[in-house]
């Protein structure tokens, strides 16, 4: 299925919306064994009174708990479709998926021991960071109120971690997912419970991504084994208007 490109203006900021507030918060790693840091996006109309989804975003092989934010402003985005009523109430963590000591994008990026911390978040995330966020945070829990979600590398670990971890996030997202995504037979050992336990399977990619034969070949096991999901191809490349485009439109289909 094509998906069309979100409309002008989707990503430019406005002064007759309200704005929610996006900070930079620490939180304590045991599995890494220091404080890490994160961004962490809060609504417009923010109040503690109020119960929130969590929608846990993630970045590339090149950056980290930035990338989104300098690349994709996603504030604005979820802003505007805040303003147009097309979001459920949520917030949007975007953590540094790169686990370990120095978790800096720099030097080589392909080093073993940095794609090793790639595979190492997932105990990060579901150990330290959504534990630090329930409890600091007045969120909704059980898997139909988490949402994982991400970019290359990011919708790598996002199939990776969220296929395995069915009873903890119901919604799960792949944009212009990347090399390090597992087989797919390895991804749905059991389509059946992954069918049963899943609200959204999302994947997407640019039609001129030379990584796109990633997608493709997880968008065919899951059709030939039926497992219900939104296959997306798009207009571009491995790049930031296609996963803006991306983020817009999954946004508004998680948590109703």
């Amino acid at each position: 299925m094509y998906l069309e490109t979100a409309p002008s203006g989707y990503d430019q900021c406005r002064d007759d919306v309200p704005h929610g507030k996006m900070a930079t918060v620490e939180y304590e790693s045991g599995t890494v064994g220091c404080k890490r840091k994160c961004m962490i996006y809060t609504p417009p109309g923010y109040a503690d009174e109020t119960k929130y989804s969590v929608l846990y975003l993630l970045h590339g092989i090149g950056g980290d708990e930035l990338e989104w934010y300098t690349h994709a402003a996603p504030q604005v985005i979820l802003d505007n479709l805040h303003a147009e009523g097309k979001l459920a109430p949520m917030i949007v963590v975007l953590p540094n998926g790169r686990a370990m000591p120095n978790d800096r994008a720099e030097g080589n990026l392909f080093d073993a021991d940095k794609i090793k911390a790639f595979e190492t978040f997932e105990s990060d995330l579901m150990n330290d960071l959504i534990p630090y966020v329930e409890s600091r945070y007045p969120v909704l829990t059980g898997s139909e109120n988490r949402a994982l979600a991400g970019l290359s590398m990011g919708g790598g670990q996002s199939l990776n971690i969220g296929l395995k971890h069915l009873r903890s996030f119901a919604w799960i997202g792949a944009f212009s997912a990347a090399p390090n995504t597992k087989a797919p037979e390895l991804l749905i050992p059991q389509p059946e419970e992954t069918t049963a336990n899943l609200r959204l399977l999302w994947l997407s990619c640019g039609m001129l991504d030379e990584l796109k034969h990633v997608s493709d070949r997880t968008h065919a096991y899951l059709a030939e084994l039926q497992v219900p999901h939104l296959w997306y191809e798009e207009s571009g490349g491995h790049d930031w208007p296609v996963w803006k485009n991306d983020l817009y439109h999954f946004s508004q289909l998680i948590f109703k």
